[in-house]
């Protein structure tokens, strides 16, 4: 696990990066103290990355939900490849005027339904190639 957090190093990446939260590992969250600091950590947040732990979504549909997580995860993955590869300092740093733009358009698609009617169906059919039985 990195001390970083998620950095606006990829198209990917910018279209999230603004709507991550953070909350250090506390054990399992069974203490109502802990879901409380959870919440209080996620704010107005729809993303967060549970340190040590995973990533959580909200959304206002299943549909905006799991486009979110699909979109943090691939993120993810996108920084650790490229830290393995190299030192953050190697790393090209986008221009802050791009990771706003970014950020923007992604809020406009969100707004406009693009993960209801395009990415929602999209990721459905590749599961359904990939292993239907979750209809089951």
């Amino acid at each position: 696990m990195t001390k970083d957090a998620l950095l606006p190093h990829s198209q990917t990446a910018m279209t999230v990066y603004s709507e991550v939260a953070y909350h250090d590992l506390e054990g399992f969250a069974t203490d109502l103290d802990e879901r409380e600091r959870i919440v209080a950590d996620l704010g107005d947040k729809k993303a967060m990355i549970l340190r040590n732990h995973g990533t959580l979504t909200i959304g206002t549909t299943v549909a905006e939900a799991f486009v979110r997580m699909h979109q943090l995860e691939r993120a993810c993955s996108i920084q650790v490849f490229a830290l393995g590869g190299a030192e953050r300092a190697g790393l090209n740093e986008p221009h802050q005027g791009v990771v706003e733009k970014v950020a923007d358009q992604a809020r406009m698609a969100q707004d406009a339904g693009v993960a209801e009617r395009w990415a929602w169906p999209a990721l459905l059919r590749k599961l359904d190639r990939i292993d239907p039985s979750y209809r089951t």
